[in-house]
């Protein structure tokens, strides 16, 4: 173009342009890890302001040289290789955008160049202003040499040239999408960047992370469907009404097709987040996801308009934030990273949140951090986001980081479920709460072990120690794209009621253990963690093993029933396994009721054991349970096998509580009776494997 020649004379082109690959790239005296690229001509895009009117336009010429400036005063960019910067060329640009953008952007520096430019500029004015942008002479030719400086920035990283490289150019352009520019941005200079390092290396996992506090729209647009490129994008968005505006930036845009779950938004509801926020962000979600996705280079889309003093942003993240991010980010991809800058307005802000990143990028430690919490808003969206992402990535766990209330008006629904079972049951059966005496039983299981009064009643002859799931909450929501609840249509479905009915009307000591694992731990001594499904296992086995020993093997009771519904039967084989040398005549009945999800279990390989719980045992299954479709499966392993027509566990466990607690256990424990029982049943037996049976009643 007339312009490169006018303005100022054209530079050798860059390396990675070919078939010129042999000039020089760098200052040979410079033989450092981290490269550069900074030119001033990039400040030839302005508004038409002067020096005095610096402050006219916040992408104004001086975000770059109050960089460069701070970096050389501090001594940062003598250990740094200076970079050959160049034009991107229209091959390149059309790897992102197509050919009628590079239309518009020819059309526009013609006129702008020709005779009646001051009337052309004038004219379109408008137009440009409504894209968020403006327009001079220089504006294309800055466009493309901002454009190529970030190509060549990623190129020397790519090829092992440095090991990270820091591209100070202007304009930005991470608002820039493929069809359209705004917002500042004219081409999109790191998806162009991203698509030249893969056309012309091994290179093909990239991951682009976003700290702008502006959604960058055009990155996000460039690779939705990408499953080679993962964005992340931490941004203010405010319902949307943030700038860019629209949906764009929201939680539940996670990439398309092949590109599904590539694309990751962290969007801040609000102004006014801090260092705590932005790390709290970077260990539960950007770094796990990072590592999981394992890129070959790491490029940062590097706004600082979210530095304390930014008045366009709104955010007070410090230099020493953006220094420990930095660092975060240089433990991947083998070190290969490039900062590439965007936007930032405050140019004191603006200069120090550089330097800090350039000091880490040379090597330098980040400097201390004081102790960082993240606010309420900040845990409270990333756990959303976690919400949305752990369905593509295994190392996101919502549930680890769900936000703690910590209102004293702050209930979570599983206390006010607790607390009403505990209170319901008490005024309608007199059930009292067990003490637990085990510091990590007592703070999982405190409200939810209940004992009926015969319990403590010397004169009781049977005890039944019944171990259950919590129920199935149902819950119904306003809309599917809204977490509303409708409180008058959402409820708790309780079939364990039937068995302390069962109990009661028989004078029976009961035990009730409600099982409900993840919940808010009340108490203030320090636990053992709940992490995996084995350690859950080990705690509720720990726990039916303690109410054995205190409640049920010291007592004089005559009969012992032990029953175990959903997950629990697993615990009750447990306590099979650990207390067998206790298990005498007076166990008259061990019940495991089943669901479609789950499987019997027997005790482990103890011959003796084994024919014991052969005589006593009793499996509920739904008629369609694979174990009950092929009964040889059983392997002898089991007793009285029992389908029923439901599938659900709560409904089976209805369903047991009248054909199998009254019809085959009552009689266990009154023989007087087990005429009468066994007259009306009409039970049909098959001998299956000449030990196990099954029955169909």
């Amino acid at each position: 173009m007339a312009l490169s020649d006018e303005v100022v004379g054209l530079r050798p082109r860059a390396s990675s342009v070919p078939p010129e690959s042999s000039r020089g790239l760098f200052i040979r005296h410079e033989p450092n890890r981290t490269g550069y690229i900074y030119d001033t001509r990039m400040m030839a895009h302005n508004d038409g302001m002067t020096e005095e009117q610096e402050d006219r336009h916040p992408e104004g010429p001086r975000r770059i040289s109050v960089i460069f400036n701070a970096l050389e005063k501090k001594g940062i960019i003598q250990r740094m290789r200076r970079l050959q910067i160049r034009e991107a060329t229209r091959d390149e640009i059309l790897f992102v955008h197509p050919p009628s953008l590079l239309a518009k952007m020819d059309q526009m520096e013609a006129m702008l160049i020709g005779e009646g430019k001051d009337a052309a500029l004038a004219g379109t004015q408008g137009y440009y202003e409504t894209l968020s942008l403006y327009v001079h002479p220089s504006t294309a030719y800055c466009a493309r040499l901002s454009c190529g400086g970030v190509i060549e920035s990623t190129m020397a990283v790519a090829q092992g040239t440095v090991r990270n490289s820091f591209a100070i150019v202007r304009p930005p352009g991470h608002h820039a999408e493929p069809e359209e520019h705004m917002g500042f941005c004219f081409y999109n200079n790191v998806a162009v960047a991203v698509r030249v390092v893969q056309s012309r290396t091994s290179i093909r996992k990239v991951l682009i992370l976003d700290w702008d506090v502006h959604h960058g729209n055009g990155t996000q647009a460039a690779f939705y469907d990408d499953p080679d490129v993962l964005y992340i994008s931490i941004h203010r968005y405010e319902g949307g009404n943030f700038y860019p505006g629209g949906t764009g930036g929201g939680v539940d845009k996670c990439g398309s097709g092949a590109g599904k779950g590539r694309n990751v938004n962290i969007p801040w509801p609000s102004g006014g987040r801090t260092d705590g926020d932005y790390i709290h962000a970077f260990q539960k979600i950007v770094i796990p996801i990072a590592y999981e996705f394992g890129p070959e280079l790491v490029i940062i889309s590097a706004g600082f308009d979210a530095a304390e003093g930014d008045q366009l942003g709104g955010c007070f993240v410090s230099p020493a934030c953006y220094a420990h991010m930095t660092h975060m980010l240089s433990a991947l991809a083998g070190g290969k990273l490039v900062v590439a800058l965007e936007g930032g307005y405050s140019l004191k802000a603006l200069s120090q949140s550089a330097l800090a990143v350039g000091e880490t990028l040379v090597g330098d430690h980040p400097p201390e951090l004081p102790p960082v919490v993240p606010s309420d808003v900040g845990t409270e969206t990333v756990w959303q986001v976690a919400s949305y992402q752990s369905q593509y990535w295994n190392s996101i766990n919502p549930k680890a980081i769900e936000p703690r209330p910590v209102d004293l008006d702050t209930f979570s629904v599983s206390q006010l479920l607790r607390a009403h079972r505990e209170m319901d049951l008490a005024s309608q059966y007199n059930m009292l709460r067990v003490p637990l005496a085990h510091p990590d039983l007592r703070a999982r299981f405190d409200h939810q072990v209940l004992a009926t009064p015969y319990l403590l009643d010397p004169n009781t002859e049977t005890i039944v120690l019944f171990v259950h799931d919590f129920g199935n909450l149902r819950v119904e929501l306003q809309s599917p794209l809204r977490v509303d609840v409708r409180m008058e249509h959402s409820y708790l479905i309780d079939s364990s009621r039937r068995v302390v009915e069962w109990a009661n009307e028989r004078r029976y000591g009961l035990i009730d253990i409600n099982i409900l694992m993840h919940h808010i731990v009340e108490a203030e001594e320090v636990i053992n963690p709940i992490v995996t499904p084995q350690d859950e296992k080990r705690l509720l086995r720990t726990l039916v093993v303690y109410l054995w020993d205190n409640y049920m093997d010291l007592s004089a009771a005559k009969n012992f029933i032990i029953i175990g519904h959903g997950s629990a039967c697993q615990s009750v084989i447990g306590l099979l396994n650990d207390r067998k040398p206790y298990l005498d005549k007076r166990t008259k009945a061990v019940v495991q009721i089943n669901g479609m999800n789950t499987i019997p279990t027997v005790p482990k390989d103890d011959d003796d054991l084994r024919r014991w719980y052969s005589k006593k045992s009793i499996v509920v299954l739904p008629a369609r349970h694979p174990l009950a479709r092929d009964p040889s499966m059983a392997l002898k392993r089991h007793g009285r096998l029992l389908p029923c027509g439901e599938e659900k566990a709560i409904k089976v466990l209805d369903w047991a509580v009248s054909h199998v607690l009254k019809a085959i256990v009552d009689p266990r424990i009154n023989p007087i009776s087990s005429q009468d029982n066994q007259s009306k049943s009409h039970t049909n037996t098959s001998v299956m494997n000449g030990d196990a049976d099954i029955e169909m009643l």
